[in-house]
């Protein structure tokens, strides 16, 4: 345990699994309060199990990114248990892909943009209305993706379209709130080290060998180089950087 957030309190959404989760343990590990939040109950309380266990302090709560009343809600459990919300983590997100758009589902898209899209202005709405309260404002991260604003691949536009709405709303938000003394950045991971980066059918190893031919770095990112770049920017080290949206991809969007 370090001491870089003690007496901070992090909401990280999605934090049931891979980057979500990374990013909990890391905040705990530097001595943060952390609220873990997303849909289903039994990943979150084992986030927040795995972080008691290390000494750390952690709430599960549950809440569908999609309803505003719901993040309201989240947002005000937050405060209620721990007295205010210093940092947000917006991960929550799904991936759905494998069509050229002439043929994407309308329920696909539905779905992308509702969670993707919508559920990080619903987060946005609820975190900066708590944190323009507070005296010393807050910082909030959100998880966009190299796909979108940054780079495109065939035959997921939906995706590419929802997480390029991520940097652009995510820069747009730091300019309207920075002077309610609230930063606003995002980070943009690359293929990484959870089921996300898995193609139908493919094994870790799989992958390893097939990321050696197309990545720069020649290999995924692990959840722990993800986190890294998101405690960055909601730590002090970062307080001049607003707006910004940080690729985390091994030179892929280079």
């Amino acid at each position: 345990m370090t001491a870089r957030f003690t007496g901070r309190t992090v909401l990280v959404t999605g934090a049931g699994s891979g980057i979500g989760r990374a990013i909990a343990l890391a905040f705990a590990a530097e001595g943060a309060s952390v609220v873990a939040a997303g849909r289903t109950a039994a990943p979150l309380e084992e986030t927040a199990a795995l972080i008691e266990a290390a000494g750390g302090n952690a709430v599960a709560i549950t809440a569908d990114v999609s309803r505003s009343a719901e993040v309201r809600k989240l947002v005000r459990r937050t405060v209620d248990r721990f007295g205010a919300l210093d940092i947000a983590v917006n991960n929550a997100g799904v991936f759905r892909g494998g069509a050229p758009v002439a043929d994407l589902p309308e329920e696909d898209w539905r779905a992308l943009l509702d969670i993707n899209v919508t559920g990080v202005l619903f987060s946005l709405q609820a975190e900066v209305a708590q944190m323009r309260t507070q005296p010393g404002g807050g910082a909030i991260v959100n998880i966009a993706s190299n796909l979108g604003a940054h780079r495109r691949a065939k035959g997921l536009a939906a995706y590419i379209a929802s997480k390029a709405a991520v940097s652009a709303l995510t820069r747009a938000a730091a300019l309207d709130h920075i002077a309610d003394g609230v930063r606003i950045n995002a980070v943009s991971p690359g293929p990484s080290d959870t089921a996300m980066s898995l193609r139908p059918g493919e094994t870790e190893a799989d992958r390893a060998s097939r990321m050696k031919d197309v990545a720069p770095l020649g290999r995924v990112s692990s959840t722990a180089e993800i986190a890294a770049a998101v405690l960055y920017l909601a730590s002090p080290d970062a307080a001049s950087v607003v707006g910004t949206d940080l690729v985390v991809d091994g030179g892929a969007a280079a």
